[in-house]
């Protein structure tokens, strides 16, 4: 008996949520995000998304998602772990602001040489190149 084809995805885009959206952005710019939309919430933004190379990613505030929904509105903002494979890590490395080194220079075993830092909106940022392109 022949299965059904699993539905078409279009896209994936994580949102970040985030107390304020504002302190994370020079840390997004350093690595080449453009700001392409913006809602402001109340005195300051409550939703952005950021575009680069055909990558997205959206932030939101939690108090702009408790207006929007408060079923979809955590406590308190969870933080995102996102894994990002780069052609240059040490180039990236010299161009981040406003970023916490939690952890690298590491190589390890799956052939990535890598370096994690926590952005200002409380994220993780996973930042890795081949081994091989080094």
């Amino acid at each position: 008996m022949p299965s059904d084809p699993p539905p078409v995805l279009r896209k994936m885009t994580p949102i970040l949520q985030v107390d304020q959206i504002e302190p994370s952005l020079p840390f997004w710019r350093s690595l080449g995000f453009a700001v392409t939309a913006e809602v402001p919430h109340e005195d300051r933004l409550g939703f952005v998304i950021l575009q680069r190379d055909g990558m997205e990613l959206m932030m939101q505030t939690l108090d702009s998602m408790r207006a929007d929904d408060a079923s979809l509105a955590p406590e308190r903002a969870s933080p995102t772990y996102l894994f990002v494979e780069v052609e240059d890590l040490e180039a990236v490395r010299g161009s981040l602001v406003d970023a916490t080194l939690l952890l690298g220079p590491r190589d390890t075993f799956y052939g990535m040489r890598e370096i994690f830092v926590r952005e200002p909106g409380g994220n993780v940022v996973g930042l890795a190149q081949p081994i091989a392109d080094r």
